[in-house]
C-alpha cells in the first residue's frame, strides 16, 4: 500500500500533476485499481450521485464507513481518502476524533478529508495529526455549506474572502493538513494558495495551476446528461452507451433472441 502523504509529496516535489477520481463502490474501484490514477475520494458527493439527494448533506456517517470498505476492497492498490459527512464533526473537536477514528478503525482508508476553516476544523486537524490520522482539508465552495455561501457558486471573488482563504489554508497546513483542497474559486487564487503552502493542493473548478486535479467519477464519465458546470470535461458518454446496450437487451428479450442455446444449460 502507497503511503498518501510521502506520494502526494513527492509528486509535488517534482511537479508531476496528482490525479484523484471518487468512487464509491467495489467494482469501479477493481477498474480504477488497474488504472494509473493516483488516489480515490469516497465522497460525500454520493449524497448526489448515489443516494438521488439535492445535496451531501444527508450522507451518514455510516453511508460513508459502508462505501469506504468497498472501496478499499477493490482497490488495495490504491490510497484512499475518505470524506468526513455533515455533523460528523461540526458539533465538537470531541465528535470528529471519535468519527475520524471510527472511519480509519472500520476501514483501510489512508486519510479523512474535512470541510471549512473555523477554528474547530483547524484545532481537529492538529489533533487528528498528532493522533497519526491524515487530514485532506477542503476549501473554496464546501457543499456541507452551501446555505451560508448562497448555493454552488465560485467563492474567493472578493478582496476580502480571497486574503481569508490564503490564510486559512496557511493556519490548516500550519496545524498538520497534508493536501487542500480547492473547489470552485478563481484560478488565480487557486494559482496564488499552490504557491503560498507547502503541501499539494488538489483541485476541481480551481484552474490549471494546483498540484492535482478531482472529478466525481459519474461527471467525467458522462452518466448525467444534464450536468454541464464549467469545470468539468467528460471523457466518455456512459449514459448513451449504457441506454444502448439495455435497449439491445430488451429488443433481444422481447425477440427470444436471448437467452440462445449457447446461453442455456442441457440435461
Amino acid at each position: 500500500m502507497k503511503n498518501i502523504i510521502l506520494e502526494f509529496k513527492k509528486k509535488r516535489e517534482t511537479g508531476i500533476p496528482i490525479s484523484v477520481i471518487t468512487c464509491y463502490d467495489y467494482s469501479f474501484a477493481r477498474v480504477f485499481a488497474q488504472t494509473e490514477i493516483d488516489s480515490i475520494l469516497v465522497g460525500d458527493s454520493m449524497g448526489m450521485v448515489i443516494q438521488g439527494h439535492g445535496s451531501t448533506m444527508p450522507v451518514t456517517l455510516e453511508d460513508i464507513i459502508y462505501h469506504t470498505k468497498a472501496v478499499c476492497k477493490g482497490a488495495q492498490n490504491k490510497p484512499i481518502i475518505a470524506d468526513m459527512p455533515f455533523l460528523s464533526y461540526q458539533t465538537s473537536v470531541e465528535d470528529g476524533i471519535r468519527a475520524a477514528g471510527t472511519i480509519m478503525k472500520e476501514t483501510t482508508a489512508d486519510c479523512v478529508k474535512l470541510e471549512g476553516d473555523s477554528d474547530l476544523v483547524i484545532e481537529l486537524t492538529h489533533r487528528l495529526n498528532e493522533m497519526g490520522v491524515p487530514v485532506m482539508s477542503h476549501l473554496g465552495l464546501t457543499p456541507q455549506s452551501f446555505n451560508t455561501l448562497g448555493g454552488y457558486k465560485v467563492q474567493g471573488k472578493t478582496p476580502e474572502s480571497r486574503a481569508r482563504m490564503i490564510q486559512k489554508s496557511k493556519e490548516l497546513v500550519d496545524a498538520g493538513a497534508f493536501s487542500v483542497l480547492l473547489e470552485m474559486i478563481p484560478e488565480s487564487l487557486g494559482k496564488e494558495i499552490t504557491e503560498s503552502i507547502s503541501v499539494p493542493t488538489i483541485g476541481i473548478g480551481a484552474g490549471r495551476h494546483t498540484s492535482g486535479q478531482v472529478l466525481v467519477m459519474q461527471d467525467l464519465l458522462g452518466m448525467n446528461d444534464e450536468f454541464h458546470p464549467k469545470f468539468l470535461k467528460k471523457y466518455a458518454n456512459l449514459a448513451g452507451e449504457v441506454k444502448k446496450a439495455v435497449g439491445l437487451y430488451h429488443d433481444d428479450v422481447v425477440k427470444r433472441a436471448f437467452p440462445e442455446e449457447e446461453n442455456a444449460f442441457g440435461d
